[in-house]
């Protein structure tokens, strides 16, 4: 059994692949100060719940953004799964596309696996829209190139500003109002928490497809992304497990390489 891991700013995901099929995730908050044995606990109790045991995992791959939760990530599985895992990166696994970017060193991982992703899955050229702690927006070029993107605040991340420098501003929900104008304060930020986003991503929609030749397949992934997708005509597909799939694909290009070595 083959063991996912995508380390986000936000949330951490753990999934399983059986080689034919996702049988299990779990996603929980990352934590950089958590340590492996902390993993190995949290996990311990998850994979009893589906009757699961860790000796089913022979293998590890990881795609990480934060830096600090690494080492423990790669101890987990060395120690804990007794597997040396795979890591996304420039300096270790590189993933199987073209960056198109003067610094590509810069590009964060779960990017580039959804990248990946995408030339595996869909048609190109695409734009990815991932609703995670930033809200970003990714490229592919008809030929499978990472052409780039754009970089925005996230949903929740502008929610809790709101809310921390305003200090008469509720906590929201996030959630569609019927109306744009809103009658009282909580509707009010809800308008202009949901319907701005939906009127952001509109126009950055609209303007990259100005800049990218032949018509993009618009790809939404992440937490909020069904939520928003309602509301946003331009988006073609919602892909919650866009991440995994890239890993998947990684790992398997991993190991046709190895095969054709030996």
């Amino acid at each position: 059994m083959l063991l996912l891991i995508d380390a986000g700013n936000t949330n951490c995901v753990f999934a399983l692949h059986d080689g034919k099929d996702f049988k299990a995730s779990w996603r929980c908050k990352t934590d950089s100060a958590r340590s492996a044995d902390e993993y190995a606990a949290m996990l311990y109790q998850l994979f009893q719940i589906k009757s699961l045991d860790f000796g089913i995992v022979r293998e590890a791959i990881i795609s990480s953004v934060v830096p600090d939760a690494n080492f423990q990530l790669h101890q987990l599985c060395k120690i804990h799964f007794e597997c040396e895992a795979h890591f996304i990166g420039h300096d270790a696994v590189r993933p199987p596309v073209e960056i198109l970017l003067r610094k590509p060193e810069e590009i964060g991982a779960d990017r580039l696996v959804n990248a990946v992703a995408v030339n595996n899955a869909y048609k190109t050229p695409a734009i990815i829209i991932d609703f995670g702690t930033a809200t970003t927006f990714d490229v592919v070029t008809a030929e499978g190139a990472y052409a780039g993107g754009i970089i925005a605040p996230g949903i929740n991340l502008s929610l809790n500003a709101l809310h921390a420098a305003a200090a008469k501003l509720p906590k929201i929900d996030i959630a569609a109002p019927e109306k744009v104008i809103g009658t009282n304060t909580v509707e009010a930020m809800q308008s202009g928490i949901y319907w701005g986003y939906v009127s952001m991503i509109e126009g950055l929609i609209g303007r990259l497809r100005n800049e990218i030749n032949g018509s993009p397949v618009i790809i939404a992934t992440g937490g909020l992304a069904g939520i928003y997708a309602k509301n946003l005509k331009c988006i073609n597909e919602v892909d919650q497990e866009l991440t995994l799939k890239g890993l998947l694909t990684i790992y398997k290009s991993i190991k046709n390489a190895e095969q054709k070595v030996a």
